[in-house]
């Protein structure tokens, strides 16, 4: 009996160690962030919420999920558009999880299940869009994908937050042609405004013609006030410019004095 008590003396201290070490095991910290699926004997049984938890050592099992947003990058691939255009695209996934036993249970490598999806969808999406209409809606392309995403990945307990398209690498040689095309489309939007321009000029300039014209005075109003412009600089050369009147009264002149003479002669 003295022999009994002996050695459950001489185990009293592993016992108290072996105490200490699961009661150390069975403590857990679960950040602010995070949450962790417990699972009991393998099968789902709760969610721990951030804090100070414990669990049953050798029973219970415990996986972490990080709560956080998450930015995914979706590799660059090939894709055709609607008009046979081939082009390289990526773009940019962000999400977080809303149900950690979800995205624990029902799906395996979540992020790479979401990026496949994504290229899928990101290919089928381009095929629905001619180009000219793609590079002018990419926010209409990645609002498609997002809500195609987001529906599917309900089941893996994922919010998609957003998608964003990043590139759209096109071919070379499309690329020359489609500079030459803006190149030509900037040339002919400035000849038209350069006609506009000389069109509203002359349409200015006819109505002044008509005014000077018509009103009394205004040609010699006009012509010394440009012979009064020319002759204010020094290094100017003055140019005298002789009404078309005085012409017409020279040329009457010129007319005249040979019958004065004729009468003379008599």
């Amino acid at each position: 009996m003295d022999a009994i008590f002996i050695i459950m003396g001489s185990l009293v201290p592993f016992l108290l160690i072996a105490l200490v070490v699961l009661v150390a095991m069975s403590i857990r910290i679960v950040n602010q962030y995070e949450k962790w699926v417990v699972f009991t004997l393998g099968r789902y049984s709760r969610t721990a919420d951030p804090g100070l938890r414990f669990i049953i050592p050798f029973i219970q099992t415990c996986t972490k999920v990080d709560m956080r947003e998450r930015a995914v990058d979706i590799p660059s691939q090939e894709a055709m558009s609607k008009d046979n255009v081939s082009l390289t695209i990526n773009a940019v996934l962000y999400y977080a999880i809303d149900d950690a036993m979800k995205s624990v249970v029902n799906v395996r490598a979540l992020e790479y299940a979401i990026m496949q999806f994504a290229m899928t969808t990101m290919r089928n999406i381009v095929g629905q869009f001619e180009l000219d209409e793609l590079l002018a809606n990419k926010e209409e392309a990645s609002r498609k994908i997002k809500i195609i995403v987001d529906e599917k990945s309900d089941s893996w307990g994922v919010n998609i937050h957003s998608v964003e398209l990043k590139d759209l690498n096109l071919p070379e040689s499309l690329k020359r042609t489609m500079s030459k095309q803006a190149e030509a489309e900037r040339e002919k939007r400035a000849k038209i405004i350069d006609a506009d321009g000389e069109l509203l000029a002359s349409e200015k300039l006819a109505q002044a013609a008509a005014m000077l014209g018509t009103t009394p005075g205004a040609l010699h109003l006009r012509t010394l006030q440009s012979i009064n412009d020319i002759s204010s600089d020094q290094s100017n050369t003055t140019i005298w410019m002789v009404p078309v009147e005085t012409l017409r009264a020279i040329d009457g002149l010129n007319n005249l004095l040979p019958k004065i003479a004729e009468k003379m002669t008599k």
